[in-house]
């Protein structure tokens, strides 16, 4: 059961060849009246995104491109686990499990752990180098899906504590971002001898109703400014808290469908571009779809939402004062003040570039703000 295999992807043709079947024959519905995404993702843009999809995406390219890191799959609590390991050629480089959000996948750090793992062949110091785990979260990608209800993040932890010590990392930092960033302080708070340090890329801080009593009325505004950043888009949460099996049965037989869900996730994913293939390629975008598509993982990744993020239900990220946490995005002032006082802080910058998924759409800035971060915590 603790066996490490390797693994390579190695899609069959007839299911290209199905994807491909499926995208060319697709019943397009009418654009309903309204201006840009107003009403949704247009059918106009969908429809020139599926054709490219079917004609001009080179899934063997992307798929030879993945397979050029080593991957590996062990079984951890009942469950295969997917993960690729890179090793450093720097002999006191520092273990680091990235942990993808969603709705992405382990694609989501591709274009960070060519730096983080060599950083002499980027010009970058090697005197900070890691080795890097990147673990498909149970039901996405390539890692077997929960066979029951009551997954939570604290749980996928403690499977990293475990993968971890199967590699033989006795001390490691953790980060993530959106998913990942419930995942990474739970990894702390289930093996803090082991974690030297958490790395997010945002998600802490954040003030629920139970803390506007205590907030003077500078606080009171910038929670009315963040309440109108959380509402808006498609409330991911509560559709697939509410019908996670309905929905993935348009997804899991329509490559539009899933394109489409894909995508409108995406572009509100990235409020400060016009469209999300402006700030992250779109060959990019389009390989994180093929990885759901062809594992069959849009219903079975939905599980944090239905099962919610946490034991015992929703909330924001945990808080931890077990280890030092760094903050790629910082925030406003009422945010720190939340976040000082439910982590120790000691990263926390202003003025770093990019949106949501900032590993895709800012690789070197990511990989800059986590070499800081770890600095001194070797």
């Amino acid at each position: 059961m603790t066996t490490i295999r390797p693994f390579h992807l190695d899609i069959p043709q007839t299911d290209l060849d199905d994807l491909r079947a499926r995208l060319r024959r697709a019943r397009w519905a009418a654009p309903l009246p309204g201006a840009g995404w107003e009403r949704g993702v247009p059918t106009d843009y969908l429809r020139e995104l599926a054709r490219y999809w079917a004609e001009d995406f080179d899934w063997r390219a992307q798929e030879s491109a993945l397979n050029e890191f080593p991957q590996f799959v062990t079984e951890i609590d009942g469950l295969d686990v997917h993960f690729l390991h890179v090793r450093s050629p720097e002999p006191d480089a520092v273990p680091l499990v990235l942990t993808h959000g969603w709705p992405n996948s382990f694609a989501e750090f591709t274009r960070t752990i060519g730096p983080l793992t060599d950083p002499r062949a980027h010009g970058l110091d090697p005197a900070l180098a890691f080795h890097v785990v990147v673990p498909s979260v149970p039901g996405f990608a390539f890692s077997a899906a929960p066979r029951e209800t009551g997954m939570s993040t604290a749980r996928v932890a403690r499977m990293w504590a475990t993968l971890m010590d199967r590699l033989g990392y006795d001390r490691y930092g953790a980060q993530g971002g959106d998913l990942g960033a419930y995942v990474a302080p739970e990894l702390a708070l289930a093996a803090p001898e082991h974690v030297i340090g958490v790395h997010l890329d945002g998600g802490i801080g954040m003030p629920t109703e139970a803390d506007v009593p205590s907030m003077s009325p500078e606080d009171l505004s910038q929670w009315a400014e963040m309440q109108q950043w959380m509402t808006g888009g498609v409330d991911h949460h509560t559709l697939l808290r509410a019908a996670p099996q309905t929905f993935a049965l348009g997804w899991n037989d329509s490559p539009v469908a899933l394109l489409a869900w894909l995508m409108q996730k995406f572009q509100e994913f990235t409020p400060t571009a016009d469209l999300a293939e402006d700030v992250i390629d779109r060959d990019h975008l389009l390989t994180n779809a093929a990885i759901y598509w062809f594992t069959q993982t849009a219903g079975t990744s939905s599980w944090p939402m239905y099962d919610g993020l946490r034991d015992g239900g929703f909330g924001w990220p945990p808080g931890q004062n077990l280890v030092p946490t760094g903050v790629y995005g910082g925030g406003s002032p009422l945010m720190r003040k939340l976040a000082d006082r439910d982590h120790k802080i000691t990263h926390w910058p202003s003025g770093n570039p990019g949106n949501h998924f900032v590993a895709m759409e800012e690789p070197l800035a990511h990989v800059t703000d986590i070499r800081t971060f770890f600095t001194d915590l070797r």
